[in-house]
Parts: C-alpha cells; sequence; structure tokens
C-alpha cells in the first residue's frame, strides 16, 4: 500500500513506497499530514520541481460496500473497500418516525402530522440512498486532493430484477411482466393450482400467505405471495416458509431484490455527481467488469472488481504488495435529543456538552497507560465520558482510561477505519504480540 506525499504548498505528487516514506520522515525531510490514508508533506519540494504521472481512480458501487482503486498505468497503487450506512439510516428515520407517532398518541407534546405538504426536487432519492452518493464523492473528493489524478471510472451496473425472480421468463411475458392481465389474487389462484401451497387441499376457502411474514422482514411483491388454507395459515404464524417445514417454497422468496434496487436507482445520480469533478468519466459494464478479472485472474472482491472496471484496463495489471484499507460509515452522531429504550419509550435527553477534555466519541487517541492492568501504549477510537474516564478498546474489550494519557491522534470524521492483516499490525503494546491480526479504528 503505497503513501500519498503532498509538496510543501500541498499539491498533491506521485505516491511512494511505505520504505521511502520512512527515509523522509526519519531525515526530517516530510511530517505526517494525515493517517487515513496515510499522507505524508515535503517540507523541501514543490510541484515544478517533481515528475508527476496520471492517475485513474475506479469506483465499483455496491449497496452495501464500494471498492476504490487508484491505477497508475499498469499497476494498482492504493486500494480501499467503503462501506456505505444506508440501511442503518433507514432504520433510524422509522424509530424516529415511530417515536413522534407514539408521542401524538399519547396525547403529551402535540406535533401535528405532515403529509403531502412538502415538494421534493427533481431527482429526489430517499437519505440512505443518498448517503451512499455522499460517501462516495467524499472519498473522491479526498483522494483528488491527495493524489494526481486526471480520470475516473465506474462501474455502470443495471440489474434486471424481473430476471433475478423469474429467471425463465422471456418474450412477451419479459415485456408484459408477471402480473400482466392478472390482479394478485387471480395470479395466485392460478400460479398455485387454486390448492394449499402446505397442505394440497383443493376447494376450499384460500388466503393469501406471505412465505416470509411482515414482520420478520418479508415483503409483498408476488414472489413471497402464495395461498394457504385458514388452518395452515393459521399453524404456521410467525414462521417462515422453510421453518414451517417447506423451504422449496422459499427458496424463490429469498432472494434479495433490495441491494439490486439500491444499485439501480443511484447508478446515473452517482454519475452525474461525478460530472461535476471536471474530471473525464469512463463508465463500464458489468460484463466488461468481470471479463477483465477473469482475463487478469484476479481473485473477486470489490476493490478487484473496481480496478478491472471499463475499457481503460490494461492488457496486464500488477496488484503486487496492496492490501485494501477498510473504511466504515459512521456518520457524526445523531441530531435526536430524547433518547428512547429497547422498547421505544423516551427515557432520556441528549447532554448539551459534546467535548470534554478536548475530546469526542469518535477521534482515535493514543493512551499511554503508565501502571495497572492495561498498561502499555494504546492507539484506539474513544467514547468520551463526563466525568474524566474514557472508554477504549483494549484487547478486545472495553477498557476505562482517564483522560491525562489519551492524545489525539485524528479527529472524528464519520469513517473508522481497518488496517490491512500485515505482520506486527495487531495493537500498539508492548504485551499485544497475540493481538488480532487487524487494527480497527
Amino acid at each position: 500500500m503505497c503513501v500519498f506525499v503532498l509538496d510543501r504548498d500541498r499539491h498533491p505528487l506521485d505516491p511512494c513506497h511505505p520504505a521511502r516514506a520512512r527515509q523522509l520522515l526519519a531525515a526530517g525531510r516530510a511530517s505526517v499530514c494525515r493517517r487515513f490514508p496515510f499522507t505524508i508533506i515535503l517540507q523541501d519540494r514543490t510541484r515544478a520541481e517533481s515528475v508527476v504521472h496520471d492517475h485513474r481512480l475506479k469506483i465499483d458501487p455496491g449497496s452495501k460496500t464500494t471498492g476504490l482503486a487508484l491505477l497508475a498505468g499498469a499497476r494498482v497503487r492504493w486500494a480501499a473497500e467503503l462501506t456505505h450506512r444506508g440501511q442503518r439510516i433507514k432504520d433510524a428515520l422509522e424509530s424516529r418516525r415511530a417515536v413522534r407517532r407514539h408521542r401524538r398518541q399519547r396525547k403529551t407534546r402535540y406535533r401535528p402530522p405532515r403529509f403531502l405538504n412538502r415538494t421534493r426536487p427533481s431527482r429526489w432519492l430517499p437519505p440512505s440512498l443518498q448517503s451512499r452518493i455522499a460517501n462516495v464523492m467524499t472519498w473522491v473528493e479526498r483522494l483528488t486532493r491527495l493524489c494526481p489524478i486526471t480520470a475516473l471510472s465506474q462501474k455502470l451496473v443495471r440489474f434486471d430484477t424481473q430476471l433475478l425472480q423469474h429467471p425463465e421468463i422471456a418474450g412477451v411475458a419479459y415485456q408484459h411482466g408477471a402480473l400482466a392481465g392478472y390482479e394478485v389474487r387471480e395470479y395466485l389462484l392460478e400460479k398455485w393450482h387454486r390448492t394449499c401451497a402446505y397442505c394440497g387441499v383443493k376447494d376450499v376457502p384460500l388466503e393469501v400467505e406471505h412465505m416470509i411474514p411482515r414482520v420478520r422482514g418479508g415483503s409483498d411483491r408476488v414472489s413471497n405471495l402464495t395461498l394457504a388454507c385458514v388452518p395452515c395459515n393459521q399453524k404456521k404464524g410467525r414462521q417462515t416458509a422453510a421453518e414451517f417445514g417447506f423451504p422449496q417454497l422459499q427458496a424463490q422468496a429469498k432472494f434479495p431484490l433490495k441491494d439490486a434496487a439500491a444499485v439501480n436507482a443511484t447508478r446515473w445520480a452517482l454519475y452525474r455527481a461525478l460530472q461535476t469533478t471536471g474530471l473525464p468519466v469512463e463508465t463500464g459494464t458489468g460484463g466488461r467488469t468481470k471479463y477483465n478479472r477473469t482475463r487478469l485472474h484476479i481473485p473477486k472482491s470489490h476493490w478487484g472488481d473496481a480496478a478491472c472496471v471499463g475499457a481503460s484496463t490494461p492488457e496486464a495489471l500488477s496488484l503486487a504488495g496492496v492490501q485494501p484499507l477498510l473504511i466504515t460509515a459512521m456518520g457524526h452522531g445523531t441530531r435526536q435529543m430524547c433518547r428512547t429504550d429497547a422498547y421505544g419509550f423516551p427515557n432520556r435527553h441528549r447532554a448539551r456538552q459534546k467535548r470534554y477534555c478536548g475530546l469526542q466519541t469518535g477521534d482515535i487517541v493514543k493512551a499511554v497507560v503508565p501502571t495497572g492492568k492495561y498498561a502499555g501504549t494504546w492507539i484506539s477510537r474513544v467514547v468520551v465520558k463526563a466525568r474524566g474516564w474514557f472508554d477504549l478498546v483494549i484487547y478486545g474489550k472495553k477498557a476505562s482510561v482517564h483522560q491525562k494519557h489519551c492524545i489525539r491522534l485524528w479527529a472524528a470524521d464519520g469513517y473508522t477505519y481497518t488496517l490491512p492483516a500485515v505482520a506486527g499490525s495487531a495493537v500498539s503494546s508492548p504485551r499485544s504480540s497475540e493481538g488480532s491480526p487487524q487494527r480497527k479504528f
């Protein structure tokens, strides 16, 4: 994994090898500018005095994880996998909605409901999808400030949700869809031959039934619906079809379409956002990406797919020494003032003060503990407390360290980072030789 380099005017230069970066730091010719991704700034060099090569940033957007790869010619210089938090945003919005509705019903502080009185702008996306685009654009802008990027590549993939549900559909049926000419109930009656899907009884009243119940996360799409007689429907209850003893019925309903829909909904929005950078944007299909990955014998991964995006992929690609930086979007806290318990009842208010002793939750600190059970030097994210004893993760467990032992290394920026698994990088303590193979911040 290369180290990003800036000149003394903070203009990006070509990334360098970590060994070269250590030499520059030891000689006093450079200082640390950023820790994630690791960046040094030279004290005696300008861009005019350096030879700078063109770099291309390739992006493999996904619903849950987006792959990033930085290429210079036929060599991958840097890679990362960015994990989004779209589902957590959706859950938080649903929790807020439930709290507000509960508050109206108990007739305390009344907040009138607002329906159909707000207009949405053109090409509006829900917050859970917009966050995916915002995360990618944040890192595109960061990397363009750290590296001489001259072009972008995006995998512009589109998933066919109808084929995902019905692989055998074709011809006119594909053009019309599964429910063409039917209502849902009539379609199910014909599909299941007017029999109970569980006991096979005929000529009895049948009910429309969810193979994965809605209370268990099931959807209302037709592939999750079947017919059941009243006794079977009542006996099944909240069980899934597989738990009820019919896994073959649930096989088609289990295929998730949420991720495919998220990628389809955001692909053009991300493309338009990338065009605002002013850099040329190349697009490539999923088929070309798979062809390039197979031709180059690259294992399947998010960052590996990103390196193979588009027609600009060279005939030979060097991935030697590349280990991706794992980035997870965490957000910048919450604006919710009224906190709730596990059952959704409000039980406390958020503290007005956010920083204690110059630190806030999410900062990466170096804790030098002189004595005690956790004696040593530790680097971890911190959870601040008003009493001055902060929580750190040591040996995989939560430990309390006094604020006077903590020195901030990196301010919270809304992301956590996991360093690649390399020898000796478990934790920075004299007693940590048996630590885990990764460091998560």
